[in-house]
């Protein structure tokens, strides 16, 4: 007797149907992603980019390196900040104005620094931010970028290019000129 390819391929196919259908499907949040994070499109790795204003997950360089990675594609404003330093007091309700403006078209992430928990979050409710951010209580993540001072504002390209950095509170035409650039 001898067996044709169709034959052979209607077998394999039914033989994969079934396989599929009786595969479990996990039921429940993902438990590979962190409270306060979003699925990745990468299936291998979940977004590190937290979901709410005041989730703060902690990271360290190497963690916000990927989350940065995770982002190629977007344009990117990051700002670090700090509750107690009064220049960020000053500059917040331009970047507030500025998310709420171009939020749809560019990705703003904070960098909580040097900073507790409480005293950030008291600080995104003053102002009512809606981006959300990332805590750093060591400030080792802007140190590993090669920025300093506080604040600071960097503005990256979507291909993760970084196109300008400003140290000091932004100006409202500074902060313009440079989201036009990365946004185009």
């Amino acid at each position: 007797m001898t067996v044709r390819a169709p034959a052979i391929a209607l077998v394999a196919t039914t033989l994969l149907a079934l396989t599929a259908s009786c595969r479990e499907e996990p039921s429940g949040p993902d438990p590979s992603v962190a409270e306060g994070m979003t699925p990745s499109s990468n299936a291998t790795e979940a977004s590190l980019l937290p979901t709410s204003a005041d989730s703060l997950p902690e990271m360290d360089p190497a963690a916000f390196d990927r989350l940065m990675g995770q982002l190629v594609g977007t344009p990117v404003v990051l700002n670090f900040w700090g509750e107690w330093c009064p220049p960020c007091r000053e500059e917040m309700p331009r970047l507030v104005t500025a998310h709420h403006e171009w939020g749809d078209r560019v990705q703003f992430v904070g960098v909580d620094i040097l900073d507790s928990r409480d005293a950030a979050r008291s600080f995104i409710d003053e102002f009512g931010m809606t981006f959300p951010s990332v805590f750093d209580p060591p400030d080792s993540i802007k140190t590993s970028l090669g920025l300093f001072g506080q604040p600071v504002t960097a503005f990256y390209r979507a291909d993760g290019s970084l196109e300008f950095a400003w140290s000091g509170p932004i100006s409202e035409d500074t902060l313009r000129t440079h989201l036009e650039r990365i946004a185009g």
